[in-house]
């Protein structure tokens, strides 16, 4: 799983049939400083996610099953929405 922000929304009137009722979220992948990292992507949304919001994203077969959606050409699905990130930073070189 992987961590990202809504940045936007597509609508697209003419889809695959087997995208027809999905969500679609422009979604910007951060790393765990929550910088942006790499290009945006579009994400079916399964959790009801807002612009602005941060979230969990999935990748391959496991954004399909997430959708539930096995026959749909699905390659990113929102799966959570952050309500708390805690980072505990340890250093590997002293067990700090």
């Amino acid at each position: 799983m992987y961590l990202g922000k809504v940045i936007g929304t597509v609508v697209a009137t003419r889809k695959d049939e087997n995208l027809i009722g999905s969500k679609l979220m422009i979604t910007q992948p951060l790393n765990m400083e929550l910088e942006p990292i790499g290009e945006p992507l579009i994400a079916v949304d399964t959790v009801g996610a807002g612009i602005g919001e941060l979230v969990i994203f999935t990748k391959g077969t496991a954004a399909r099953i997430a959708a539930r959606k096995m026959d749909a050409p699905i390659d990113i699905s929102i799966v959570g929405i952050v309500d708390q990130l805690t980072i505990d930073h340890w250093d590997s070189r002293d067990g700090s």
